[in-house]
C-alpha cells in the first residue's frame, strides 16, 4: 500500500480514537489486502522478503510522525455520545483529509510499492494462440493441478480411398494408413509436470502411430538394442530446468517435437487431417538436447543438438545441429523459422551432408467475434534443402561410369577418386529439396466450425525425403526394388486438401477431409494393392528389398534387388554389371520375369509387381479428443 495513504489512516485512526469510534474491522481488512501480495512475492522472488520488511517500517513510521489529537474530554473518557459540535469538528477534520488523500492520489516516481509491480508476461501468454496451426483449440485444462497438468489424447479415424487397394493399405502419408477400416490413429496420455523450476513431459503414442512412425527411422540398424521397440510407445519423453533469466530460459533433453512443416505431430491442432509434403515428409521429432532462449515474451531463440534427422539414433558419425527462432510481434502475425545442418543422414553414407531450411508465415487477417464468419487466417510455407557429398560405394553413374558416385545440391559436379582414389571421376546427380504449402481456413459461428483450403507441391530429386511405399512390408531401412530411393531418382508431387471441422465443445472435434495426391511417377496403392499374394506387412515374402516371383498364389523371394546382372553390357551398361540408376533399373523388370519363369518350384511363375499409380483419392473422418 502506498506509504501516504497509510500515514493518512494513521492519521484518521488517531482522530477516531480521540472521540472514542472503533475501527477494528477497516483496519484488519487493509492489513490482509497488503500482506497477501507480500506473501506471494516472498514464495516467488528471493527479494521480496526485504521489499516486504521495508514496506511494513514505512507503514508504521508516519504515524509516529503525525502530531498526537486533543486529549478526550470528560463527557468522551466516560464513554458518553459526542456532542453536535464535536460532530461537526470531526466531519471537517475528515473533510480535510478527504482532499489531502485526493491531492496526493498521483504516485510520484520513485515512490511505487514494490509489491504492486507486475510479474514478468510469460512468453508468449499475453495473446490467444488457439487459431495457430500445430496449437490445440481448447483454452481451458480441467483437470490440472498445482505440479501437474494431465494431458489425454484419442484420436480416430475412418479412410476411403478411392483406388480401392485389395489389402486396404494406404501409403505415402504419415497421418492415413489404412482404408475402410475404423484405426485408432493415437491413444495419448501424458502431461507436464512442474516443481521448483524443474520440470518435464510424456506422451504415449498407443495405436497406429506406434508402428508408422518408427519404420520411417531407418538410423536404428546401426548398432544394437532394437532403438524402434525402446522407443515406439512414446510420442514425446523429455526433461529440463528453467533458468529465471531473460524471460526464461529452458534447457531440455529426450524426445520433443519439432514443428518443421509447421503443423503438428497431433491431428487435433492441426486445421487439416492429412498436411502437405512439406509437412508430412519432414521430421515430426527430434531426440537430443534443445536450448530456449525468451529474450523477449514474443521471441524464442531455440537450437537444437540432436541425433539426426527425425531419429532415436546416429545415422553415422556426425550429430545434427540445427535450430528454431519464432516471432509473434503482433496478435495477428506468427512468424517460424528452422534450420537444419551438419547431420550425416543416409544410412551407410558417411560422407553425405543434408542442409534443410523451412520457413512459415501465419496471418489473422479477421476477426469479428460477433459475426457468423468470425475469423479468417492463411499460413504459408516454403521449404528448400539439400544432400552433398561422396558416396561410400561404387555404382553405375548416369554417364556410364564405374565409380564412386556421390551427390550434390545442384548437380553435374565431376568428383574424382572419392572413397576410391583408382576409380574413374563420376558426375554427381543433384539431390535437393525444394516445396511450398499454403492453408486458408475461416471459422463460423463462434470458433465452433471451420472450412480449411490449402495444399502444395514438392520436388525431391533423389527422393531422400519421400516417404518409402510399404511394398511387400518395405521401410525406411529396407527399401523396395519397385520404388528406388538413389542418387538421381525424380519425385514431383502435389497435393490439395478441403477440410470441414465441428468442435462443440473445445475438447473435441468432427473432422471431414477430401484429399487428392497426384505425382509424376507411379507412387500410390492402387486396386491389386502392394502386398504379394501369401504375405503381410507381420510375414513379408523374403526380403523387401528384393524382387519378388509368383503364380498367383503363393510368392518366393527371388533374392535378386534393384540391379540385378545384366546379360551384357550396354551403352549404360559399359561392365555388364550391376545397375543403381532407377532408370537404368527398369531393365530389371525383362531380367526378372526370365528368372522367375526359370526358377519356380513349379511352371507358371511370373515376376509380382505392385500396382502402384499416379493419382490418389482420399475421404477421412475423424473423431479427435483432448483434454
Amino acid at each position: 500500500m502506498n506509504k501516504r495513504l497509510l500515514h493518512i489512516v494513521a492519521i484518521g485512526a488517531s482522530f477516531a480514537a480521540g472521540f472514542g469510534i472503533s475501527i477494528p474491522c477497516m483496519a484488519q481488512s487493509t492489513s490482509e489486502t497488503s500482506a497477501k501480495p507480500v506473501l506471494v512475492a516472498a514464495s516467488e522472488s528471493p527479494s521480496s522478503s526485504s521489499s516486504s520488511s521495508s514496506s511494513s517500517s514505512s507503514a508504521s513510521a508516519p504515524a509516529a510522525a503525525e502530531p498526537a489529537a486533543a486529549a478526550p474530554t470528560a463527557a468522551q473518557a466516560s464513554g458518553a455520545p459526542p456532542t453536535a459540535a464535536e460532530l461537526e469538528a470531526m466531519k471537517k477534520r475528515i473533510e480535510v483529509l478527504e482532499a489531502d488523500l485526493k491531492a496526493r492520489s498521483v504516485v510520484q516516481p520513485g515512490d511505487e510499492d514494490p509489491n504492486t509491480m507486475k510479474e514478468p508476461i510469460a512468453p508468449f501468454s499475453d495473446w490467444d494462440w488457439t487459431w495457430l496451426q500445430g496449437v490445440p483449440h481448447n483454452h481451458d485444462t480441467p483437470m490440472a493441478t498445482k505440479h501437474f497438468i494431465p494431458e489425454i489424447r484419442v484420436d480416430t479415424n475412418y479412410n476411403i480411398d478411392f483406388n480401392h487397394p485389395e489389402d486396404d493399405t494406404i501409403s505415402g502419408s504419415s497421418e492415413i494408413f489404412r482404408s475402410q477400416e475404423f484405426q485408432v490413429e493415437q491413444l495419448g496420455l501424458g502431461g507436464d509436470f512442474y516443481l521448483s523450476n524443474v520440470h518435464a513431459r510424456f506422451m504415449s503414442q498407443f495405436g497406429m502411430y506406434s508402428v508408422t512412425t518408427p519404420r520411417n527411422d531407418a538410423s536404428v540398424s546401426r548398432g544394437g538394442w532394437n532403438l524402434d521397440n525402446a522407443y515406439r510407445y512414446m510420442a514425446e519423453m523429455y526433461g529440463g530446468y528453467h533458468i529465471n533469466k531473460l524471460h526464461g530460459v529452458n534447457v531440455d533433453a529426450g524426445i520433443f517435437m519439432s514443428y518443421i512443416g509447421l503443423f503438428g505431430y497431433y491431428n487435433f491442432d492441426n486445421w487439416a487431417y492429412q498436411p502437405s509434403f512439406v509437412s508430412s515428409n519432414t521430421p515430426w521429432f527430434f531426440t537430443g538436447l534443445r536450448l530456449q532462449f525468451f529474450p523477449t515474451p514474443h521471441l524464442k531463440i531455440e537450437p537444437w543438438f540432436i541425433n539426426g534427422w527425425q531419429t532415436y539414433g546416429r545415422f553415422n558419425s556426425k550429430p545434427g545441429l540445427g535450430g528454431q527462432i519464432r516471432y509473434t510481434p503482433k496478435s495477428w502475425i506468427n512468424i517460424i523459422s528452422n534450420n537444419y545442418g551438419y547431420g550425416e543422414d543416409d544410412e551407410g553414407q558417411p560422407n553425405r551432408n543434408r542442409l534443410h531450411t523451412d520457413n512459415s508465415i501465419e496471418f489473422k487477417y479477421f476477426e469479428k467475434p460477433s459475426q457468423f464468419v468470425d475469423r479468417m487466417a492463411i499460413s504459408i510455407t516454403l521449404d528448400a534443402g539439400c544432400e552433398f557429398g561422396k558416396s561410400a560405394v561404387s555404382s553405375v553413374s548416369a554417364i556410364g561410369l564405374v565409380g564412386p558416385q556421390g551427390v550434390s545440391c545442384h548437380g553435374g559436379s565431376i568428383q574424382k577418386g572419392g572413397v576410391n582414389p583408382g576409380a574413374a571421376p563420376t558426375l554427381n546427380p543433384k539431390q535437393s529439396f525444394i516445396g511450398y504449402m499454403l492453408y486458408q481456413r475461416a471459422w463460423f459461428n463462434h470458433d465452433r466450425q471451420a472450412i480449411t483450403i490449402g495444399g502444395g507441391q514438392i520436388n525431391n530429386p533423389g527422393r531422400y525425403l519421400v516417404l518409402t511405399p510399404i511394398i511387400n512390408g518395405a521401410t525406411a531401412l529396407n527399401t523396395s526394388p519397385y520404388f528406388s530411393q538413389n542418387p538421381g531418382d525424380p519425385f514431383v508431387a502435389t497435393d490439395g486438401t478441403v477440410t470441414f471441422t465441428y468442435m462443440p465443445r473445445q475438447f473435441i472435434t468432427y473432422l471431414a477431409e477430401y484429399g487428392y495426391r497426384h505425382s509424376a511417377q507411379p507412387y500410390w496403392n492402387g486396386r491389386k494393392g502392394m502386398t504379394p499374394p501369401g504375405a503381410n506387412t507381420q510375414t513379408p515374402v523374403g526380403s523387401s528389398s528384393d524382387y519378388i516371383c509368383t503364380n498367383g498364389s503363393s510368392s518366393f523371394d527371388s533374392g535378386q534387388g534393384l540391379g540385378v546382372s545384366s546379360p551384357a553390357a550396354g551403352p549404360t551398361n559399359p561392365t555388364g554389371g550391376t545397375i543403381y540408376s532407377a532408370a537404368q533399373g527398369l531393365k530389371d523388370i525383362p531380367v526378372m520375369q526370365k528368372y522367375c519363369a526359370a526358377n519356380g518350384p513349379a511352371a507358371g511363375y511370373y515376376l509380382w509387381q505392385p500396382d502402384l499409380r499416379k493419382d490418389d483419392q482420399k475421404l477421412t473422418f475423424a473423431i479427435m479428443v483432448k483434454f
